[in-house]
């Protein structure tokens, strides 16, 4: 819903702060190996997104579920499609109250696995249609969507995504030199 107008007060420091239901949780500090991941799936979603939607790095969004406290999420890669959030809603696109199209979670060493899953099911509530969750030590890419299933692949397998059949992702790029 983009009628609400987020109202969390939280500090814009570097790495970004999340609120997952009232908690706050900092983000881990960048490496080479995440910066490379979220640049390259950065790329790859410009390139295919066109003139359909927006693909940004570190775009926060705000939810505000019913009798929950509110969350606000911080992809490390994120593509609104003009569908969903409209160039015609000005300034309001700046601090969007839905998830993406596709949130991207590039993983860190130390993130939380239960969070993760936790934020995974925030961004469906919310109506991503694809949370794509890349890990750079490990060399997996796993696509989950609105049906639940989640699937893992690996380099020289080619990921398949229901909602977007016309978007390919070449795993042996991503993870080119990250090992």
């Amino acid at each position: 819903r983009m009628d609400i107008q987020p109202l969390i007060d939280i500090p814009e420091v570097k790495p970004a702060i999340e609120q997952i239901r009232g908690a706050w949780y900092r983000k881990m500090s960048p490496k080479r190996r995440h910066s490379l991941a979220q640049s390259r799936m950065a790329t790859v979603l410009t390139e295919w997104a066109g003139d359909r939607g927006e693909v940004g790095t570190e775009w926060r969004c705000y939810f505000f579920p019913s009798n929950e406290p509110a969350t606000s999420l911080v992809a490390d890669v994120s593509y609104f499609s003009f569908e969903r959030l409209p160039l015609d809603l000005g300034e309001r696109r700046e601090q969007p109250t839905i998830a993406p199209d596709i949130a991207v979670e590039i993983l860190s060493p130390d993130d939380s696995r239960k969070r993760l899953r936790e934020k995974i099911g925030l961004y469906f509530t919310f109506g991503a249609r694809a949370v794509l969750v890349v890990d750079p030590a490990e060399g997996t890419f796993v696509s989950h969507d609105t049906t639940g299933e989640a699937r893992t692949y690996r380099r020289g397998d080619i990921p398949k995504f229901a909602p977007y059949p016309d978007l390919c992702i070449d795993l042996d790029e991503l993870f080119r030199n990250l090992a």
